[in-house]
């Protein structure tokens, strides 16, 4: 059974750091492109980081120089180290993988970045 468990959201100040985690379980972890997605209150979800089993990375230009993908394939994890946080920052994350057909997705990390 596929499950992936985000942790470490929070309410940070404007400017402020937070790391985000999604431990995987279910599958072989490192042999899947792991992503990082993020719907922020009345938009749709959009995607914020990939990477690959090759540790290859990829960001949108709304996080790219803030944020850093990173993975952990002994511990079956992906992290998400955001920096320079900004109020629109504010979403929900979403840790996210797909194995042929389906797709997995976690139950959400609320992120809040006060002003």
């Amino acid at each position: 059974q596929v499950q992936l468990v985000e942790s470490g959201g929070g309410l940070v100040q404007a400017g402020g750091s937070l790391r985000l985690s999604c431990a995987a379980s279910g599958f072989t972890f490192g042999s899947y492109v792991m992503r990082w997605f993020r719907q922020a209150p009345g938009k749709q979800r959009e995607s914020g980081a990939s990477i690959s089993r090759g540790y290859m990375t990829n960001y949108a230009d709304s996080v790219k120089d803030r944020f850093t993908i990173s993975r952990d394939n002994a511990k079956n994890t992906v992290y998400l180290q955001m920096n320079s946080l900004r109020p629109e920052d504010t979403a929900v994350y979403y840790c996210n993988t797909n194995l042929g057909f389906s797709t997995y997705w976690g139950q959400g990390a609320q992120v809040t970045v006060s002003s």
